[in-house]
């Protein structure tokens, strides 16, 4: 649903650009808008797809029954040592020596260093799309037809490159 609207107000914006175009008389700022809106619309639909894919696979990986448990971590110990916002059990130990708080946080690091490399393989299939990949390919591809051809501008090619961009910032204020 949300993609039919932000495809509307791209199709709305770059109809616009093309009736300017036609308009004017001007058929090199058609073309060359016309490529770059191309592409850039497949490069920002393939995008979208690909982390959308990304957000789903986490999603079904997720154990909610390990998100539910109340096990507190090492910075919890230390924000909360009394453990006065939790409901179920008392912390023991009424203060951290300047030691056990330094091991606790190189503890911590190391996990988010971790979870740091695992995000990066996770997500690494939505930046190496073959819809991404594409989507680039056709940009290069297309600047280098207009650019051999001797019909390569680069205001309207690059008007043609911000139409997505700007119906996306458009679409912000307009479909609130």
């Amino acid at each position: 649903m949300i993609i039919k609207k932000f495809a509307k107000l791209f199709f709305i914006i770059d109809f616009i650009v093309i009736v300017f175009c036609i308009l004017s008389n001007n058929y090199i700022w058609l073309f060359n808008t016309q490529v770059a809106f191309i592409s850039s619309m497949f490069i920002s639909l393939a995008t979208f797809l690909s982390y959308k894919r990304n957000v789903s696979k986490r999603l079904e990986n997720v154990d909610y029954d390990a998100e539910l448990s109340n096990d507190r971590d090492e910075i919890d110990k230390i924000d909360d040592p009394y453990d006065l916002y939790d409901e179920q059990e008392i912390n023991q130990q009424k203060e951290f020596t300047a030691l056990e708080i330094k091991n606790i946080i190189k503890e911590e690091k190391s996990k988010v260093k971790q979870n740091t490399f695992k995000n990066t393989i996770y997500s690494s299939t939505s930046f190496i799309s073959i819809y991404r990949i594409l989507g680039y390919v056709v940009l290069i591809f297309g600047f280098f037809i207009l650019n051999n051809n001797g019909i390569f501008h680069v205001v309207s090619y690059l008007a043609g490159l911000f139409i997505v961009p700007l119906a996306m910032l458009c679409s912000k204020f307009i479909l609130k």
